[in-house]
């Protein structure tokens, strides 16, 4: 399918998301264990004594023996702030895409970790230990929290979907398409401001080569490349330039800010999303 690329205004003249009064709210950390309608601190089986956790959202419909689709998610850099007072903490607690994407229900929403390189603790910047940057203990974690998740609370192995904010965006495919056996779980993608490949990052593999190689696993599967301003065009322009064919629809979000918390606003892009996401899971 061909790239799909829309006009976007210029940057500065976009307004900020404190213009826009939220219609969601990430639910407060539960103490309880995972239910309806609650977000969760969760430890793997294997990962007790370590300083490893992943959160969890059930969503409020959510039942036992039921088959829900799973938006798995990968935080940004932190600490961030800019001077848009735009902030990321780079921990798992910050995340956001996931519930301003499912509004709390439908889907289970898996906020995963990034690993040091003993897979010892989880780290706010990058993946791994410098200078390495291993991405080993990362990846291992993503299938193993993925296929405890499919199987203990009624994750649908079909409908995964991959989103991330910032370095989360760039995760989508570092981390998703690091490999043939981790490639093979996702349904979808939706990387939100940042693209693999398009810039160098200070870590082995940030270039534009080792990118275009993650990227041959992609095939026809669907990526919705969204951001604020007109960076979605770099994309684009990365892509194209590279001759990859793919199924990706680019928009920017209508915002100027660099933070996820645009998704816990009503707007057209957010609408757009939800519309795309409900064809492709289909």
């Amino acid at each position: 399918m061909a790239a799909l690329v829309i006009s976007n205004p210029v940057w500065a003249e976009l307004p900020d998301i404190s213009t826009v009064k939220p219609d969601l709210a990430v639910p407060d950390l539960s103490e309880k264990p995972p239910g309806a309608g609650r977000r969760v601190k969760a430890v793997l089986p294997g990962y007790e004594g370590t300083g490893v956790y992943h959160l969890l959202y059930l969503p409020s419909d959510w039942l036992p023996g039921r088959r829900y689709p799973v938006l798995v998610e990968y935080a940004g850099n932190g600490p961030y702030r800019d001077r848009n007072r735009d902030v990321s903490s780079g921990r798992v607690e910050g995340s956001r895409m996931g519930y301003g994407i499912s509004g709390g229900e439908r889907y289970i929403w898996l906020c995963l970790p990034y690993l040091d390189g003993e897979g010892r603790a989880n780290v706010r910047r990058w993946w791994g230990s410098k200078p390495e940057h291993d991405p080993q203990p990362t990846v291992h974690y993503c299938r193993q929290a993925v296929k405890h998740i499919c199987s203990e609370f009624g994750g649908d192995q079909e409908r995964l979907v991959l989103c991330g904010f910032s370095r989360g965006a760039i995760a989508c495919n570092f981390i998703g398409l690091h490999d043939d056996q981790v490639a093979s779980l996702w349904k979808a993608f939706i990387p939100y401001s940042h693209y693999d490949g398009v810039r160098r990052w200070g870590y082995p593999g940030s270039d534009r080569a080792a990118a275009l190689g993650r990227l041959r696993r992609l095939g026809p599967r669907p990526q919705f490349v969204c951001s604020e301003g007109s960076q979605f065009k770099e994309t684009a322009r990365f892509l194209a330039e590279a001759g990859v064919k793919g199924n990706f629809t680019f928009r920017g979000t209508g915002f100027r800010n660099h933070s996820d918390a645009w998704l816990l606003r009503p707007s057209p892009v957010r609408r757009e999303l939800r519309s795309w996401l409900a064809r492709v899971l289909k």
